[in-house]
């Protein structure tokens, strides 16, 4: 997941770059007076979301499964602690009794 969010993070500074250049040079408007890095960083943004998700694709998909996984062990152990409970609370209902 780690490795995800950096390549995210690389392709948006990358875009950030970019964008930046762009509106240096005058190809790309200027914000209105002092959010231009505001302006810069939205469409830095706007750009990335669409190439990250082509890109990253692959990766996205590793860390899905990678999550799925851990959420799998998680219910396993609470219904291996819950039966746990369970039995414990018969034992203790059919001694009582």
């Amino acid at each position: 997941m780690l490795r995800y969010t950096l390549m995210r993070l690389g392709i948006f500074v990358g875009c950030f770059l970019v964008v930046w250049g762009l509106v240096a040079t005058g190809i790309v408007p200027r914000g209105l007076g002092g959010s231009n890095y505001l302006w810069i960083a939205l469409l830095a943004l706007v750009v990335s979301a669409p190439i990250s998700f082509v890109v990253l694709r692959g990766e996205r998909d590793r860390a899905s499964e990678k999550i799925v996984a851990r959420v799998d062990r998680a219910k396993a152990t609470m219904d291996a602690n819950r039966s746990m409970e369970d039995q414990a609370d018969d034992a203790a209902r059919a001694h009582g009794a």
